[in-house]
C-alpha cells in the first residue's frame, strides 16, 4: 500500500541534491512523494518532469535575502499568501510527515506543516544554519545536519556514485576547475592564468566554465594552444571528478562533501557573498587537519597553487575519504518513519 510524503526546499543544487537523494530513498520505499518547491530557481529544472515524484507543485515564492526592507515585505506577504496553499496541497493528499531541506522553496510548505500541526523534519547542508530553518528549528521534530547546528547530527547524503568512484590520490596530474553550472568569473579567469604553467608541468585541465561562459573560454585556451576539457554543464560530473587529482572550487557543503567521498583534495575559494561567510566554514574542518586549502578568491595566486601540489601527500587525500562514510541516508530515513 502506498503512502503519501512530501519533501520542499530548493532553489540551488546544493539544496535539491539532498531533496533528489531523499526522493529516490522514498520512492523505493514505494512511497508517493510529493515535492512542494518554487517557480524560481532551479526547482523545475530538476523535477517538474523527475519521474519518481507522484505530483510536484511550484509555488511562485521568492528569497528575502539581500533585499531592501520593501522587498523584504512584499517577499514575506507572498510566502504567507502560498503557505494557504501549501496547507491544502498537504490535506489533499493526507500528508503527516514533510522534510524540508531548506531555502527559500520550503517556506510555505514549512509554515504549512506548522500550522496544520504535522511532522516536520529539517535537513541542513550548511555549517552556518540558514534563516528559515533556524525559524523552523523550534517547531521540528528533528533537524539533521552535518556539522554541529543541527540536533542530530549525521554525515551528509551523499549519491553512492561518489564512494563507488572513491580513489587514493597519490599526485596531482589533472586538476578540476569547478565553477558550477552558472559559472564563476573569479575561478574562471584564474583557470586562464595559470593554465600556461600548468602546460609547461604536463597537468590536464578540466573546467566546468558556467554554460553562458563556455564557449568564450574554450576558445581562449585554444588562443594559446592549450587542450581543455571544457564544459558548462553535466549530470555526470562525477566522472569528471573520477579523472581528476584535486579541484579548485566554492564551498558548497554538496561540494565539499562530495569531494570528501571520492578522496579529491582541493584549493577551496568560497563564495565571498553566502550569507554569513558560511562556505568558508563549510571547509574549515578540511583546513584545520590540513587536507585542504582555504584561499579568499581575491587572494587566490599562482604560487599558492604550485605550492599545494608541489607538497601534496597522498594522506591528504585518505584523510579527506575518512571524514564521511555512505548510506547515511538511509539513517535519515529510518528516524523519519520512527
Amino acid at each position: 500500500m502506498y503512502k503519501y510524503i512530501a519533501i520542499s526546499g530548493g532553489g540551488t543544487g546544493g539544496h535539491l541534491s539532498i531533496a533528489k537523494i531523499i526522493i529516490d530513498k522514498f520512492y523505493g520505499l514505494n512511497f508517493k512523494v510529493i515535492y512542494i518547491g518554487s517557480t524560481k530557481g532551479a526547482d523545475k529544472t530538476w523535477f517538474e518532469n523527475y519521474e519518481n515524484i507522484e505530483k510536484a507543485y511550484f509555488l511562485p515564492t521568492t528569497g528575502v535575502v539581500d533585499k531592501n526592507i520593501f522587498g523584504k515585505m512584499k517577499a514575506m506577504v507572498n510566502i504567507l499568501k502560498q503557505t494557504s496553499k501549501a496547507i491544502n496541497i498537504l490535506k489533499t493528499h493526507n500528508i503527516s510527515k514533510v522534510i524540508s531541506v531548506g531555502g527559500f522553496s520550503a517556506a510555505p510548505a514549512s509554515f504549512a506543516t506548522i500550522v496544520s500541526r504535522k511532522q516536520l523534519f529539517i535537513h541542513e547542508q550548511n555549517s552556518v544554519m540558514g534563516m528559515l530553518n533556524r525559524l523552523c528549528k523550534p517547531f521540528a521534530k528533528e533537524v539533521f545536519g552535518s556539522y554541529d547546528n543541527a540536533t542530530y547530527k549525521i554525515d551528509y547524503p551523499v549519491n553512492q556514485i561518489y564512494f563507488k568512484l572513491q580513489r587514493k590520490r597519490k599526485y596531482i596530474k589533472h586538476i578540476i576547475f569547478l565553477g558550477g553550472s552558472q559559472g564563476s568569473v573569479a575561478i574562471n579567469n584564474f583557470a586562464l592564468k595559470v593554465a600556461p604553467i600548468l602546460h609547461k608541468n604536463d597537468i590536464k585541465i578540466s573546467h566546468q566554465t558556467g554554460e553562458k561562459h563556455t564557449e568564450n573560454i574554450k576558445q581562449s585556451y585554444e588562443n594559446i594552444g592549450i587542450k581543455v576539457d571544457c564544459f558548462g554543464f553535466t549530470d555526470k560530473l562525477f566522472d569528471k571528478l573520477e579523472k581528476s587529482d584535486m579541484a579548485v572550487c566554492r564551498a558548497g557543503a554538496g561540494t565539499v562533501w562530495e569531494l570528501c567521498a571520492m578522496g579529491l583534495p582541493a584549493i577551496f575559494l568560497p563564495y565571498p557573498y553566502a550569507a554569513s561567510n558560511h562556505q568558508w566554514s563549510n571547509a574549515k574542518f578540511l583546513k584545520d587537519i590540513k587536507a585542504c586549502e582555504i584561499v579568499d578568491e581575491k587572494n587566490i595566486t599562482q604560487d599558492i597553487l604550485m605550492k599545494f601540489i608541489t607538497n601534496f601527500k597522498q594522506k591528504q587525500s585518505t584523510l579527506m575519504t575518512q571524514q564521511i562514510s555512505p548510506n547515511q541516508t538511509d539513517k535519515i530515513i529510518k528516524s523519519i518513519l520512527v
